[in-house]
Parts: structure tokens; sequence; C-alpha cells
């Protein structure tokens, strides 16, 4: 398998002047589990710093903007939309975050998903730590991308 990211063992940002721009999607999600004093505090208004799941859902959207200054080798990517769900699954006793990228470009927008989940599963940490330490982040991954050379790939189930 070839890493597009080195040449001759170099780290590279790849050139992508000759690619077509396409229709390019990309779905992630994390999760943040939380403790029983994580949840009374979500669920009870205890949060000085506001609405942790909206504050969160910001944080996601911004991070999906701002994935190349964040990422070396990742291209600054005209994003056409960004759309980040954070929701409480009660009865798991988490948050989930969903992430859904975005662009007509040369190259694919999953660093852009990926990113805007684990921006938003910290905020989620940071503003719920008062309450607990022992929340954990879990399972950033992506779920399905479509368009470019590679074409469409989905997560088995």
């Amino acid at each position: 398998m070839d890493l597009s990211h080195f040449k001759d063992g170099r780290p590279r940002m790849v050139d992508v002047t000759e690619k077509p721009a396409t229709h390019r999607t990309a779905t992630a999600e994390a999760f943040v589990e939380l403790t029983e004093e994580a949840l009374a505090a979500l669920e009870g208004g205890g949060v000085g710093k506001g609405d942790p799941l909206a504050v969160a859902q910001l944080a996601g959207i911004l991070a999906a903007k701002k994935t190349p200054d964040l990422i070396p080798l990742c291209h600054p990517l005209p994003l056409t939309g960004v759309e980040v769900r954070v929701e409480l699954q009660r009865e798991a006793r988490r948050v989930r975050v969903e992430a859904v990228v975005r662009t007509k470009a040369e190259t694919g927008v999953e660093m852009e998903a990926l990113t805007a989940c684990a921006v938003a599963a910290l905020t989620v940490y940071d503003m719920l730590k008062a309450a607990s330490k022992g929340l954990v982040i879990s399972r950033v991954q992506l779920l399905e991308k479509t368009g470019g050379k590679s074409g469409a790939w989905r997560r088995p189930a």
C-alpha cells in the first residue's frame, strides 16, 4: 500500500492540481461515556458554562472549518455544508456526536468530519469535567464517505 502523504520517506501535502473537483461527503461519529455525576449535571442544568450539547455542536462546526490548521497535511477545502448533531443517549449513559461534511473539491472531507466529532466530544468533556473527571471519549470513527476516485465507502454494521 502506498501512503500518499510520504514521498521518499518524507512528509508532503499531496498535489491534487490535476484531480477534478467532485461532490464529496463524509459522516463520522464519536461518543462520550458519562458518569452518573456528569449525567446528573447535564440533565439538571448544573453546568455554569452553558448548555454543553449546544456549545459542543458549535465547536464541532468550527473544528471542521479549522481542520487544515490542526492536521498538518490536510488541504484547506471550500466546505459547502457542515452538520453536527450532539445528542444525549440517556439509557446508554453517553453523548453521541455525528458530523456530516460536504464539499465540491479535489479531495475528500473525512478528516473534517472526524475532527468535528473529536472536538465536539472534547468540548462535552471540558464542560462536564467539573462534575466528573471519569468521562471517556470513545469510538471516533468514519461511518461513510462518498465521491472521489475511490467512490463510496460505508463502515460495515
